[in-house]
C-alpha cells in the first residue's frame, strides 16, 4: 500500500514528461491506467536497448501501470472513457490543445460525468498564446525560456544536455506537484479542476536566480559571467587523463580546504575575492592543478573523507557502483509479467511510513485491456463487439483478447 493506495488515474500521455510524471505516481501507490492507441506507436517503446519486446526506457517508464488498447479515434471508444472516468481521479493527456476536446472526451465533457476529475493537460507552449499549437521538443523550450542562452562556454555553440531538463523538470516534476495541489484542493473543497500546465513556463520559472537579476536590474545573463555558470571556478577541471572533477566550493571553510588540497593555503585570498581578475587568475591555479594528476590520483588524494564539495564525474556505470547510490537503494528489480525482472532505476523519495512500490515493468499496448473492460462493468457480449469494431486494436475475435489475458 503506497502513500498514494486509492487514487486513479487515466494516462493518455506519451514519451517522456507524462509518463514519467504517472510513473512517480504509481511508485507512490496510485493506480495508473495508460490508455494507449493500437494504431500509434509510443516511440520510447522502440528506443534501444530492449529487453523483450519493449525498450528498456518503457518499460522503466511505465512499470506499475495497467494497458488498455483503446483508438479514441473510434466513437465507440469515447463510451469507454465515460463508463472509466466515473471511478477515476485524475485524468493526465499530452495531447495538442483542443484535441482532447475534438474527441468528445476533454475536461468540460469528462467534468459533467465527473464533477470531481482533476485533468492535467501537459503542452509544450499552454493551452494559450501565439504558440499554444505548435510542436516541440525539451531542446526548443529550454531555448524559448531562455536558458539555454547562458548555459554554454564562451565562442562556443550549446550543446544538447544529457538529461531532458525541460521534459522532467519543467513537465513532470511540476505536473505531479500540480495534481497533488489539486488533490488537496478537492479534499478540502469536493472541486475537480483543470491543470494547464506548460513546460516551457516551468522551465521560464527555473531562471530564478538570473531572470530575476535581469527584471530588477537589467542584468542580461550570459555564457560564463556569473559565479554558477563557470564565470568563477565553480566549475569543471580536467584531470591529467582527460577525466573531470567538479568543483563547487563556494563557501569559505570549503575554499580554504580547497586551498589545502592543491597545496597552497594562501590562495584563499583569490578564490574569496570578488574581483573578476582574481577569480580567473584563481580559476587558472585550478586547472593547472588537476590537470598535473590522473583520475584515480585525485580520487585517492581525496579520499572517503575530504568536506570541500568536489567530486569526480563518474559515466553512469560508474554511479550505479558508488558505495552513496548503493547505500540509498536507487537501482531496484522490478518483475516482468512475462517472466524474470528488470534492474530500474527507484523512486528517489524516501517515505518513513509507506516506501515505493513497484508492480510491474512496462507491458505492451492492451495487456490489461479485458481486465480492464471487465473491472468496468463490460460483460463478455459487450467486449466482443467492442473488438470487432477495431475499438480495442486489430484484433477482431475475442478469443484472442481473452488469449492475451490468459498469458499474463
Amino acid at each position: 500500500m503506497g502513500i498514494l493506495s486509492g487514487l486513479k488515474v487515466l494516462d493518455f500521455s506519451t514519451l517522456l514528461p507524462g509518463p514519467f510524471a504517472t510513473m512517480m505516481l504509481a511508485d507512490m501507490g496510485a493506480d495508473v491506467l495508460k490508455v494507449e492507441s493500437p494504431n500509434r506507436e509510443d516511440l520510447t517503446k522502440v528506443l534501444h536497448p530492449m529487453d523483450g519486446d519493449v525498450s528498456a526506457a518503457f518499460g522503466h517508464l511505465n512499470r506499475s501501470k495497467r494497458s488498455l488498447a483503446l483508438d479514441l479515434k473510434n466513437d465507440e471508444a469515447k463510451e469507454v472513457i465515460y463508463k472509466l472516468v466515473q471511478d477515476y481521479d485524475i485524468v493526465v493527456e499530452q495531447f495538442r490543445p483542443g484535441v482532447m476536446d475534438r474527441l468528445g472526451i476533454g475536461y468540460e465533457k469528462l467534468k459533467q460525468i465527473n464533477p470531481k476529475i482533476i485533468f492535467c493537460s501537459i503542452t509544450g507552449y499552454g493551452q494559450t498564446g501565439p504558440l499554444r499549437n505548435r510542436a516541440g521538443h525539451d531542446i526548443n523550450f529550454l531555448s524559448l525560456a531562455g536558458a539555454t542562452s547562458y548555459s554554454f562556454r564562451k565562442n562556443q555553440i550549446p550543446v544538447p544536455s544529457g538529461i531532458q531538463v525541460a521534459d522532467l523538470a519543467g513537465g513532470s516534476l511540476p505536473a505531479v506537484v500540480g495534481i497533488l495541489a489539486a488533490v488537496y484542493h478537492r479534499q478540502q473543497t469536493g472541486e475537480g479542476q483543470s491543470i494547464d500546465l506548460s513546460i516551457t513556463d516551468a522551465v521560464f520559472a527555473l531562471n530564478a536566480m538570473y531572470g530575476s537579476g535581469y527584471l530588477v536590474g537589467g542584468i542580461e545573463p550570459e555564457a560564463e559571467s556569473s559565479l554558477l555558470n563557470g564565470g568563477g571556478f565553480y566549475d569543471y577541471y580536467e584531470t591529467k587523463d582527460h577525466r573531470y572533477f567538479s568543483v563547487g566550493s563556494l563557501e569559505p571553510q570549503f575554499q580554504v580546504r580547497l586551498c589545502e588540497l592543491i597545496g597552497d593555503p594562501r590562495l584563499f585570498d583569490l578564490s574569496s575575492s570578488e574581483s573578476l581578475q582574481d577569480q580567473q587568475a584563481y580559476k587558472k591555479v585550478l586547472t593547472t592543478a588537476f590537470k598535473e594528476k590522473t583520475f584515480d590520483e585525485w580520487l585517492a588524494i581525496l579520499g572517503d573523507d575530504f568536506d570541500g564539495c568536489v567530486e569526480p564525474v563518474l559515466h553512469f556505470s560508474e554511479s550505479v557502483q558508488h558505495p552513496q547510490i548503493e547505500a540509498r537503494d536507487l537501482v531496484v528489480t522490478v518483475p516482468k509479467l512475462a517472466g524474470g525482472t528488470q534492474k530500474q532505476i527507484a523512486f528517489p523519495i524516501k517515505f518513513s511510513t509507506r516506501p515505493a512500490e513497484y508492480l510491474f515493468t512496462g507491458v505492451q499496448t492492451g495487456t490489461h485491456s479485458v481486465e480492464i473492460l471487465k473491472d468496468a462493468g463490460f460483460d463478455t457480449e459487450a467486449i466482443q463487439r467492442l473488438a470487432e469494431q477495431g475499438v480495442l486494436g486489430k484484433q477482431s475475435k475475442l478469443e484472442e483478447l481473452l488469449e492475451n489475458e490468459s498469458t499474463r
